[in-house]
Order: structure tokens, then sequence, then C-alpha cells
């Protein structure tokens, strides 16, 4: 992980996905509790999800929050953040990650980056937009295969 500088909005992230890896490692959606993230996340917080996606959409508050990471539990069978790297001003920071992941449905294996603009405010993240390289790509290795008779 490398950073620009130490900011708020650094530190929030930084902690927040640490956070995430134990809510992973705890067993994830479905099983662990989404508090191990809620503090991190302002009440109204949304995430903004491209439509073209499995999990597109916007997710609004802690309840669309853990029904989002249930979606991603469902669409994902493992979802590794590889490399990360911040650029962060007062209350914006912009995260790229390298993920690779292995889709649920279809078993096919990606490496793909994610630009994501985060907003954070006295001290939790009130904004998420993941930008990705290629929505298509993702949505067409978590699709589900169709039977040809």
């Amino acid at each position: 992980m490398t950073m620009s500088s130490t900011t708020e909005s650094v530190t929030v992230l930084t902690a927040m996905y640490a956070a995430e890896a134990e809510y992973l490692a705890a067993g994830g959606p479905g099983t662990a509790s989404f508090d191990l993230l809620a503090s991190f996340f302002a009440p109204d917080v949304e995430l903004h999800q491209a439509d073209a996606l499995p999990y597109g959409g916007t997710w609004r508050g802690h309840n669309g929050m853990t029904q989002f990471f249930l979606r991603m539990g469902q669409v994902w069978e493992s979802f590794e953040m590889v490399e990360q790297e911040f650029l962060a001003t007062d209350e914006t920071a912009v995260v790229l990650t390298q993920v690779h992941a292995r889709a649920r449905a279809t078993g096919r294996e990606l490496s793909f980056p994610i630009l994501q603009a985060v907003k954070v405010k006295d001290g939790r993240i009130t904004e998420v937009r993941p930008f990705y390289w290629d929505t298509r790509a993702i949505a067409e290795a978590c699709a589900v295969p169709t039977p040809t008779d």
C-alpha cells in the first residue's frame, strides 16, 4: 500500500480496509456481522456501483451496505485486494486497487483495477463511487452460463 500523504480520509480508509479483511476472514456476508464495518460508514452512506455489474445500482445506508456485501458474496467466490494506492485531500480520497477475484457462477478468475472516489466527513465514509476498467469483462465472468439445447 502506498500513500501520497496522511489525511483523515486515508486514516479512515486504511482502518476500514483492515476491518473489511477481518470481516471477510470471519466469514464475510451472511456469516460475519456488518458491525465490524459499520463504524466506518455514515448512516446515510451512498455506494454507487456501475449498473452493468451483477451488483450494480446505488446502495444506501448501513442496510444498503449490508445488502451490497451479501450480493458481492453471491457473485464472487473470492475477491482479494492485492495492492492499493491512496491519493487524498481533506475529505476526498482516490483509491486505486488491484483486484484478483474468482466468480462464483463460472469459476473464472480475473485481475482488474478499480479506481474509487471516496468522500469522508467527520471520520466516516459518506460516499463511494467505484470505476471499473472493463465492466463487460466482469459481468461476463460472473454470468451464469445459459444452457444451449
